[in-house]
């Protein structure tokens, strides 16, 4: 079955109350496991012979602890899109966000980052439902930006660290930047540079059978298909990512990032967005290392530069996006947003 049509799916087989039954089943099941990754994770390390506080004990708890949440998100919320895109053919999407409607999609995509818990390689399962439903490319990348850039965990923990005044300048730069990449980005038509099975997605016919005629069975239908399509296609490349960040979180020592950044030098802040680049972490995981350059005597717009870009463009994020966008893309991307970091570093250097 093509994604992008409403032509039902045969009704063979399995009765229509089996799948109403089983979606709300399913949705409980993902929760119960969701909720038992960290338990699940500390249980797999500790059944190796190695130190849960040693690197290779810190790199394979992430490990096991990150594919399957990654996986997890990846799989519910395609299934969710999937569903919801059967009311919604991504030409209608299209069209209730074009024109001058659009501009408020950049912002509020940002706000929609601000508000969800994710880290990056969490934050690519929802851009790719908001990609694969026909959403505007440059909202999903205000969206992108913002999520792990100032999700409410990452912007908890800085209010406690460096107080309110600092943060709140944090979000607002942050937010500015999620909207304004967003904006920039999506300016610059850059549909084209999607992969090839993306564009497809979304641009088949939306003819066939009426939408108001598919059941709700039929609809279930189509979010498991393009679970099966999208989730085949990336979960390889979910586990390469996070096997990458996996490594980098558990050996990457901390001395090394303090030599980098501890000074006040104007090449500092270029430097901690280099090094945070091919780091992977969440909020959470970020803070402490905040903590330590901070003390170290960094300067807090080098500090920042580098926490927003250790989240908002991971290395492992960028593998899992190469299977939704071409290399030229994600350079743009990275570009785009490196940017916006260096001018933040920068001008919190000089004001605080």
């Amino acid at each position: 079955m093509t994604m992008g049509t409403n032509v039902a799916p045969e009704r063979r087989g399995t009765p229509d109350w089996v799948w109403l039954a089983g979606v709300p089943v399913a949705a409980v099941v993902w929760w119960l496991v969701y909720d038992q990754l960290i338990p699940f994770s500390e249980w797999v390390t500790s059944l190796l012979p190695v130190a849960r506080d040693s690197h290779t004990g810190e790199a394979i708890a992430f490990f096991v602890y990150d594919v399957p949440k990654v996986l997890l998100l990846l799989t519910g919320i395609v299934f969710v899109t999937g569903v919801l895109r059967s009311w919604f053919s991504p030409e209608k999407t299209r069209a209730i966000l074009a024109g001058k409607r659009e501009i408020w999609g950049y912002p509020l995509a940002a706000l929609l980052g601000v508000l969800t818990p994710f880290c990056s390689c969490s934050s690519v399962p929802l851009f790719i439902g908001f990609v694969s439903a026909g959403i505007p490319l440059g909202v999903t990348f205000s969206f992108l930006v913002a999520g792990p850039m100032v999700g409410p965990v990452g912007l908890g923990l800085l209010y406690g660290l460096v107080g309110w005044e600092v943060a709140t300048l944090y979000l607002a730069f942050g937010f500015t930047i999620a909207t304004v990449a967003g904006w920039i980005l999506g300016r610059m038509s850059l549909e084209r540079y999607l992969q090839d099975w993306v564009r497809e997605l979304n641009a088949g016919p939306t003819g066939g059978l009426l939408e108001e005629r598919l059941t709700f069975v039929d609809r279930i239908k189509i979010g498991l298909e393009q679970v099966r399509e999208i989730v085949g296609k990336v979960w390889i490349w979910v586990l390469v990512g996070i096997g990458i960040g996996a490594a980098i979180h558990g050996y990457v020592p901390e001395d090394v990032m303090l030599r980098i950044m501890g000074g006040e030098a104007w090449w500092s802040v270029p430097a901690a967005v280099v090094v945070g680049i091919p780091m992977y972490t969440n909020a959470a995981g970020v803070i402490p290392i905040v903590e330590a350059l901070l003390g170290k005597g960094a300067a807090i717009g080098t500090t920042l530069a580098f926490m927003m870009s250790v989240i908002a463009l991971s290395l492992p994020e960028m593998i899992i996006l190469k299977q939704v966008l071409t290399l030229r893309l994600i350079a743009i991307f990275v570009a785009v947003v490196s940017a916006g970091i260096l001018a933040t570093g920068f001008l919190f250097n000089a004001i605080l």
